[in-house]
């Protein structure tokens, strides 16, 4: 199924070919003065170059071909050779009624559909989530959501911490507080114990107990090293311990994820490929890739046209240790053997943005992915508290994500109360399914690399471009439809959208046929956002729509019949676009 702006693209092209010119001139967009028409062509400034005549007079030759299509209810070539287009009602109804019939919204399915994983969350085991992790979590949730709706096979891996030093600290700590554990005796026979000898509320005391240790007791943190060289080499007490706090660890962060409504496919961390390191090492060393320096092994990665040498990327230390960079590049080999996939998209801190220069491009240069494999490197911006400074707790100390959650949670209460009375269940339903849309569209509405200020009264508002509003639009479209069916009413799916007789009802159709169109530019550029503008753009043209227009007591019963069945196919776009960004609404708010 075409989209509007292919459409009229069709119908543009052909024109400039009838008036001697080349069809490709005619591409279409949406107009950037609304005020003075609904879309517009520049192909004349364009073709003007080829064909040695003055825009605008194209632009005339093109427009007087266009009288003849009744797609067009206005066409005018403007100086300096602008093709200005509106609509005509009659067929944006038609459009919008196809929109209405397909079942996904007028959103083609791809010819090939691409294989893409996607790698967010970032969480390390033995660690509460904090906000810090709040951004890639939610960024790669909705970047997964997306390129699935758009027909592609995407796999969400959440890529854990589980390997290295931090492993080793929780060890030796562990040694040092219970040195009566089976793991520490050496005469130990027979399996360890099945049931882990700590709690989650454990393990995230004795990491940071255990870090700050290393910090200032030299002797300590050579243990803590020792362990996790015995770890990586397989040693069975400490992988026992090991598996332990997989265990506990993996659990806590499901079911903390799980209330974000963020769901992986894979639960595949650094470990998972500790047995692609040694043979990548030595094949990089016997290609002539891999070199000594100063101790480390390294990778040179600038490139003809950087404007800058880049530093080489370091896959050894000189200690024989790994790094991320090893790890990440083990972990291309694995996915490209399992998955082959078509894209990579790393969801990460845009600060970590040399890390993942230097890991494609070593990547690339030595083939450990198919040259036509896309490696892309989604960096996000800080959230910041109010005073511009990272989110916090009072006292300074680092917010954990589930305290985040209800805070938000608790001012979208606090505002409903207002307002009215809720029986306690029912208030409690709804304010967790705001709070969240709160939480998320108010991260998601701003491009991911750039920093934002986390203002929790404004994003848990219910008025403006904040996530409650997008659900309120909701249920008010379902509130009209419930007072219509208790009534006694019944929407006939079977009659064709009549043409919007309002100013107010061709926007809300208009805004309607850019579904499609946002959708394969928020798949490109990998960019929630763009479906959070759109949402809002469209409640704000349903809203508009929904105060001049009297839907239910319309005396003519074809016409209050199409008015229902517009709004409900706008229902069911805020549905899909609030879906893609990971949140649902309520029935009722």
């Amino acid at each position: 199924m075409k989209t509007i702006i292919e459409r009229l693209e069709d119908i543009v092209g052909s024109a400039f070919e009838k008036s001697g010119y080349k069809s490709s001139y005619g591409k279409v967009k949406v107009s950037d003065r609304p005020d003075l028409c609904e879309f517009q062509c520049n192909g004349a400034m364009a073709a003007a170059k080829e064909y040695h005549k003055a825009p605008i007079q194209i632009a005339n030759d093109v427009v007087e071909k266009l009288s003849v299509y009744e797609a067009f209810d206005k066409t005018e070539a403007v100086n300096p050779g602008f093709i200005n287009l509106d609509i005509n009602p009659g067929f944006l109804a038609e459009v919008v009624q196809s929109i209405n019939d397909d079942e996904r919204l007028g959103v083609p399915v791809p010819e090939k559909p691409s294989t893409i994983i996607v790698d967010y969350g970032g969480a390390n085991v033995a660690k509460p989530l904090h906000v810090g992790h709040l951004r890639p979590a939610i960024i790669g949730e909705s970047i997964k959501r997306i390129c699935a709706y758009m027909g592609h096979k995407v796999i969400g891996d959440v890529h854990l911490g589980d390997w290295g030093l931090q492993m080793g600290l929780i060890i030796a700590e562990l040694r040092k507080r219970q040195p009566d554990l089976p793991y520490f005796d050496e005469g130990h026979t027979g399996e360890y114990p099945k049931e882990p000898p700590f709690t989650i509320s454990d393990l995230e005391e004795i990491y940071p107990a255990a870090s700050a240790r290393s910090k200032e007791d030299d002797a300590f943190r050579e243990e803590a090293e020792e362990c996790t060289r015995k770890l990586q080499e397989g040693f069975e007490p400490y992988m026992a311990i090991w598996r332990h706090i997989m265990d506990v660890s993996v659990e806590d962060l499901k079911k903390n994820y799980d209330k974000l409504d963020v769901h992986f496919d894979l639960w595949k961390g650094e470990s998972d490929v500790e047995g692609y390191i040694p043979d990548m090492i030595q094949d990089l060393k016997d290609r002539g890739f891999a070199y000594e320096s100063d101790g480390a092994l390294v990778i040179d990665v600038t490139e003809e046209g950087d404007s800058k040498e880049l530093p080489p990327c370091i896959i050894l230390k000189s200690n024989g240790a790994t790094l991320y960079a090893t790890t990440d590049l083990a972990t291309i080999i694995e996915r490209e053997k399992l998955y082959k996939p078509d894209k990579m998209v790393y969801v990460a801190d845009k600060r970590q943005s040399l890390h993942f220069t230097q890991v494609f491009r070593v990547a690339k240069k030595t083939g450990l992915t198919g040259k036509d494999t896309e490696l892309t490197h989604i960096g996000f911006g800080t959230m910041n508290g109010p005073d511009g400074k990272p989110f916090k707790t009072r006292d300074g100390g680092i917010l954990r994500l589930e305290e985040l959650q209800r805070q938000i949670v608790d001012e979208v209460r606090r505002k409903m109360t207002e307002s009215r009375e809720y029986d306690s269940a029912e208030l409690d339903e709804i304010s967790e399914k705001v709070g969240l849309a709160a939480l998320k569209y108010g991260d998601l509405s701003n491009q991911a690399v750039k920093d934002y200020v986390f203002d929790i009264e404004r994003f848990a508002s219910f008025e403006g471009n904040t996530g409650p509003y997008i659900l309120y639009t909701i249920v008010r479209i379902g509130s009209v439809f419930e007072k219509y069916i208790s009534g006694g009413g019944r929407v006939d799916e079977d009659e064709e959208l009549m043409a919007p007789e309002s100013a107010s009802e061709k926007d809300l159709m208009l805004c309607l046929t850019g579904f499609a169109d946002m959708m394969e530019n928020a798949y490109r550029e990998l960019a929630p956002h763009k479906v959070c503008q759109y949402l809002f753009s469209l409640s704000e043209a349903f809203n508009r729509f929904y105060h001049e227009t009297k839907i239910l007591t319309e005396p003519d019963d074809d016409r209050r019949n199409s008015y229902l069945r517009l709004i409900g196919l706008v229902k069911r776009v805020l549905e899909t676009g609030i879906g893609l960004l990971g949140f649902e609404a309520p029935d009722k708010m």
